[in-house]
């Protein structure tokens, strides 16, 4: 790995905390200390946590104590809805999340760690795990 953020989407949460090979492909940008989790990404894990009935608060102290967290500002949200107006024509069910992490990533030239589809056509900002 090099001097670079990655940004730690959902989809490798997720896939990491099943032990997954997808979440062993995120482990050493998860657990390399250059990890940076958007908020958004938190409320989707608790969200589906939720879901599943299961118990969120031992993965999100792992999760604050491997990346740093960074919550949506105005000029992220801005940019989010710029992007999601723009990426809605380009891939099918995207959503605001989607574009939140995206603006996150752009603003801290970072790199998204995910598996998600939906990234997949931005190959130079992402790092498909899947």
């Amino acid at each position: 790995m090099t001097d670079e953020i990655y940004v730690i989407d959902s989809f490798a949460w997720i896939e990491y905390f099943l032990g997954s090979a997808a979440g062993s492909n995120a482990r050493p940008f998860i657990e390399g200390g250059k990890g940076v989790t958007p908020t958004i990404v938190i409320a989707e894990l608790a969200e589906k946590y939720r879901r599943a009935k299961l118990a969120f608060a031992g993965d999100l102290d792992f999760i604050t104590s491997k990346t740093r967290v960074v919550s949506l500002d105005t000029g992220i949200a801005e940019r989010a809805g710029a992007l999601n107006h723009e990426r809605k024509r380009v891939a099918k069910r995207w959503g605001l999340a989607d574009s939140i992490i995206l603006a996150t990533a752009r603003h801290h030239n970072a790199k998204i760690v995910t598996g998600d589809e939906h990234f997949r056509d931005l190959v130079d900002e992402t790092l498909m795990v899947k």
